[in-house]
């Protein structure tokens, strides 16, 4: 086994989940990332946690979505809001042996389903934001994600634990150091309010004032990289073009543009499944609205993967979020999707708070990163 997969565990372990004697820990994901889900299973074992596995088949999926009537797509059984409402801690490991699968299947059906489990979702939030449960999600490296990203599975195994400084001696204190300087970047933005992001074919405005900058530095995704808030819910107005791909549920939406006016979209293009982008904006009245926006630090992650695990993250982008609000942040925009899309700022790119330039060419300007 490579040796980072043992690091990755004992820092899911030890410091993005903080496991502790007693817990009661999900571990949910596919069988192709066994060889993680193993390395952590024995090291929660190992600090007196209470560990069991959930595995997610893709066929299983396909089977449900295309074949289930309407009442069993809405269907959530007891078993699920009961680990949405006692477990400890959950162990998210996202790798797809074909990360295409639900590509043809009915986009009115998936949100449907997702609708149905839209109380899950808020319940792990709602636990998460005060502090009763610990999630955290990482990426297995398997040779469907190295495809899409354009690389060999070598070459993607490096890109993986690269991104999470899991080459390093002691990764924790990377990420800690990380911690400590988005602190500061968080602190700054927190005394800002009017905020206005320009880029290619971009110009949009919001007000955070009264909201909070959180710092993800490894807690709740791994690897991690970014500061976000949620915006005054009916105060983003403008266009934004995202420059890479939108990728959800197996659907990619290519050259998305979203216009808003009073926090809402009022308008949306995109050249390839615009129908499945109506589809998932239509879900439910929150999806239209803004959930979250974020920067993205992490500059070990240069290159756009198809995964936005990574992808949010790249250094000198920016995402936002349709949907669901992360309450931490002081957001309460409700829905049962939350759907990041990634705009590059590399290349002419400024964000400016209270009509303070304080980011430009995808750096910082008032902080050393």
């Amino acid at each position: 086994m490579d040796p980072r997969v043992e690091k990755l565990a004992e820092v899911m372990v030890n410091y993005s989940l903080e496991l502790k004697k007693g817990d009661w820990v999900k571990i949910q994901g596919t069988v192709g990332a066994m060889p993680f889900i193993k390395a952590f299973y024995k090291k929660a074992v190992e600090v007196g946690a209470n560990p069991f596995y959930t595995a997610v088949v893709d066929d299983l999926a396909e089977i449900f979505l295309k074949n289930a009537s309407d009442e069993q797509l809405k269907f959530v059984s007891e078993t699920q809001k009961y680990e949405a409402e006692h477990m400890d801690a959950l162990m998210a490991v996202f790798g797809y042996e074909n990360t295409k699968f639900l590509s043809n299947t009915d986009p009115k059906r998936q949100a449907m389903a997702q609708s149905a489990r839209k109380p899950l979702f808020e319940k792990i939030l709602e636990r998460t934001s005060k502090g009763e449960m610990r999630w955290c999600g990482t990426g297995f490296p398997l040779l469907s994600a190295a495809q899409d990203a354009e690389m060999s599975l070598s070459e993607y195994e490096e890109f993986v634990y690269g991104a999470g400084a899991l080459d390093l001696k002691d990764p924790v204190s990377h990420w800690k150091e990380v911690s400590r300087k988005q602190a500061e970047i968080c602190e700054f933005l927190d005394t800002k309010s009017e905020f206005k992001i320009v880029g290619k074919d971009t110009e949009l405005t919001f007000n955070a004032g009264g909201r909070k900058w959180i710092n993800c530095d490894g807690k709740e995704n791994f690897p991690d990289g970014e500061i976000f808030t949620g915006p005054i819910e009916n105060s983003v107005n403008g266009k934004i073009h995202y420059s890479f791909p939108a990728c959800y549920a197996g659907r990619e939406v290519q050259n998305v543009a979203l216009t808003f006016k009073d926090g809402k979209v009022v308008d949306f293009t995109a050249d390839k499944n615009y129908d499945f982008l109506e589809e998932m904006l239509n879900m439910d009245e929150g999806a239209k609205y803004v959930g979250e926006i974020a920067i993205g630090t992490n500059y070990q992650i240069k290159q756009f993967t198809r995964n936005t695990l990574f992808d949010e993250k790249i250094g000198g982008t920016c995402h936002l979020a349709v949907g669901a609000s992360l309450p931490e942040s002081g957001g309460v925009n409700k829905s049962a999707l939350h759907w990041d899309m990634v705009c590059d700022l590399r290349e002419g790119g400024e964000i400016h708070g209270d009509g303070e330039i304080f980011y430009k060419d995808g750096k910082f300007l008032t902080h050393e990163w």
